[in-house]
This record gives C-alpha cells, structure tokens and sequence, in this order.
C-alpha cells in the first residue's frame, strides 16, 4: 500500500530532499521538475512510500524546514501494478492497514474541532430522529439517527489530543461536543413542547414501556462495554483511514439516541429518563474518549518501534 507525496521544495533544498528519498529503499517513482512551482517558487518533487513508512519520511521531511517554506501533500495510491511497489511494501515492517500518518492524524482531529454549521445541523437531525424513534420504540429509526450523527468526530479529536499530548486540542473538541450537544437537544425540546402544546405529543408517549429503545435511557455494564468498544473501533478507523458506514453506525450507537431521549425526557418532564439519558451520554462519551484514547496510545508507542528506516 502506497502514498503519493508530492513536494514544492525551495531551490536551496531541493538536493536534500531528493537525496533523502533516494537514499531510502521504501520509497520509490521518485521525481524532480525544476522550476516548475510558481506559488511558492520552487521545484516540484514526487514519490511513492509505503504507507508505514509515511511517518517517519514525513518526520525526516520536517527536520530540512520543508514544511515551513515549503508544501507537501500526500494522496492514497489507488491501485499499484508494478513490481517495485511490492517490493517497497515488503520493506517497510509492519503491514500497510496499520501504517499510522500522526501528523494527518494531528490535522484532522484539529479540522474536526471546527464549528462548522452542517456540523450542528447534523446533529440537531440525528438528535430529531432520536426523539422521534423513542416516540414511536422504532429502532430502524434509532439505526436512521446513528448514520447521520456526526459526533464522533470531536471524541476522536479528543482521544488525538490526549495521545498526542495536545490538551488544547482535547479542549477544543470538549467544547464543539458540549456545544453541539446543547445546541440539539435544546433545539428538539422546543420542538418537543410545541409538539405537547398543540396535542401532538402526549406524556404516555415517553413514558410507556419501550421494549425496542428503552435501553437508550439506562445505563448498565454493557453500555460501558459497547462504549469501550465503539472508541477503540473509531479510533483505528480513523488512523487506519477506514471510516466506513458500519463503524460509523457502531460508534454513533451509544451517543445520539440519548440526546434524544433527554430532550423528550424534557420536555415532558420526567426527572427519572432525564438522569438516566443524562448518565447514558456521559458514561460513553467518557468510555469512548477512555477506549479510545489507550488504543491510540497502544499504537503510537508499538508503531515508532517500526519508524526507523530500513537503511541506514
């Protein structure tokens, strides 16, 4: 498994960066335009490196100053049918799934702390169907709101922060998930007492046996276990760069179906379901920055075992 960089180098460093991938047998394809960047000046520079190694070029790339006078980007290699490609990966220890970029890793997670409308928007819709699958005990509705919410997109900036030993960070993303939290769940208790004023929603409605979603309003051990879960399975997702629908409905479970019952809880006012859904938030929010933060701790202390070039 490859990545692409391509590199706008300062004429004045152009031979060092060169030189440093050439010297490095899990890279390869790599190129050189002169002059061909206009905005910064500069040369144009590719490779190919074997995503496990990533980190560590990108880590030998910082110490010329490259990123500071400089750009670099990388783009995932599709599909490789050559044979050096193979090659390449074999060099690179470990396996290229497990190949972890911290420093994409560090800009995503600060990219996620950004309070962006669709951000709110996402999650007022995700918290509205919530409140709408505990009305009517659906849990095809309860899967509907796990897709669209977009919360774990802070807890794992959360859990980057605190592997990465960035607390602003961890910080930033705290505050856009309590905000966003807030925000929808208030926003769906007004919905909800407009629903009870005009008739529509009637108190029985929340409080009645729920065999399918009553679970979403109280805590047990498996919800502690479902959240340690979900936050080790984001987390690889994330640095794996795996996020797919599945995981995404996995981790979303345990978060977004809560908020909901608490705004209904709310609105009709039952201190009982609003303790509990208060506690079923909280409980997995906490074990999933917990979960998550460990694994991502496990892999950046087994992973910069492997981050040393094969040559030296």
């Amino acid at each position: 498994m490859l990545v692409h960089l391509r590199l706008v180098v300062p004429a004045d460093l152009t031979d060092d960066v060169v030189a440093l991938l050439l010297d490095d047998d899990r890279i390869t394809n790599v190129t050189l335009e002169r002059d061909a960047a206009l905005q910064p000046r500069g040369d144009l520079v590719g490779a190919d490196v074997a995503r496990e190694a990533a980190e560590s070029v990108l880590d030998r790339l910082d110490r010329t100053g490259l990123p500071h006078r400089g750009g670099i980007s990388l783009t995932a290699v599709e599909g490789t049918v050559f044979d050096e490609a193979d090659r390449v990966d074999r060099r690179a220890a470990g396996a290229g799934d497990d190949g972890v970029i911290w420093q994409v890793v560090r800009r995503d997670a600060e990219a996620a702390t950004e309070a962006s409308g669709a951000y709110f928007a996402f999650l007022g819709i995700a918290t509205a169907l919530a409140a709408v699958a505990v009305i009517t005990d659906s849990p095809i509705l309860v899967v509907g709101a796990m897709v669209v919410g977009p919360d774990f997109g802070p807890v794992g900036a959360m859990c980057a922060g605190l592997a990465l030993r960035s607390p602003g960070l961890s910080l930033r993303a705290l505050w856009l998930l309590v905000r966003g939290y807030v925000a929808a769940v208030a926003a769906v208790t007004v919905l909800a007492l407009v629903a009870r004023a005009t008739g529509v929603l009637d108190p029985e409605m929340v409080t009645r046996p729920r065999p399918a979603t009553g679970f979403i309003w109280r805590p047990d051990l498996w919800s502690v276990v479902v959240a340690a879960l979900a936050g080790a399975a984001g987390v690889l997702a994330m640095t794996a760069e795996k996020s797919s629908t599945l995981v995404g409905v996995f981790i979303s479970v345990t978060t977004v179906p809560a908020a909901g019952n608490l705004a209904l809880a709310l609105a009709v006012w039952q201190p009982a379901e609003v303790l509990g859904s208060l506690t079923q938030l909280g409980v997995n929010v906490v074990g999933m920055v917990a979960a998550g933060t460990v694994t991502m701790e496990a892999q950046h202390l087994l992973l910069r075992r492997l981050a040393s070039p094969a040559s030296t």
